[in-house]
């Protein structure tokens, strides 16, 4: 079992910026993705990044491209999301997500392809 544990999230004026950090704990495995994932009230749960622990290549939802950074420490078995020029848009509970990602649509965002996720932290983005 792996388990993950998201913080970073709160609230913040529209134009700020927020770092969410993810610690992936317990049987985790050396060759890896990474993704994060995001719920808006009232909405289905949405991609938004990802990235490979081997070569480090990211990947990003259109929405967010330009304004979210996601990066990763492999030693630490930690990924972070970046999010600058946040928009009210961006209010969501936003969701860490680990698996093997062995297809190549863990960075297409499919959510199947993860094997375990985090609980949730909540992102608010005011006016």
């Amino acid at each position: 079992q792996v388990q993950l544990v998201e913080s970073g999230g709160g609230l913040v004026q529209a134009g700020g910026s927020l770092r969410l950090s993810c610690a992936a704990s317990g049987r985790t495995f050396s060759s890896n993705g990474m993704g994060w994932f995001r719920q808006p009230p009232g909405k289905e749960r949405e991609f938004v990044a990802a990235i490979r622990s081997s070569g480090g290549d990211e990947y990003y939802a259109d929405a967010v491209k330009g304004r979210f950074t996601i990066s990763g420490d492999i030693a630490k078995n930690t990924a972070y999301l970046q999010m600058n020029s946040l928009k009210v848009e961006d209010t969501a509970v936003y969701y860490c997500a680990y698996g093997y990602c062995l297809n190549f649509g863990c960075y297409d965002g499919v959510e199947i392809e993860y094997d375990y996720w985090g609980q949730g932290t909540q992102v608010t983005v005011s006016a």
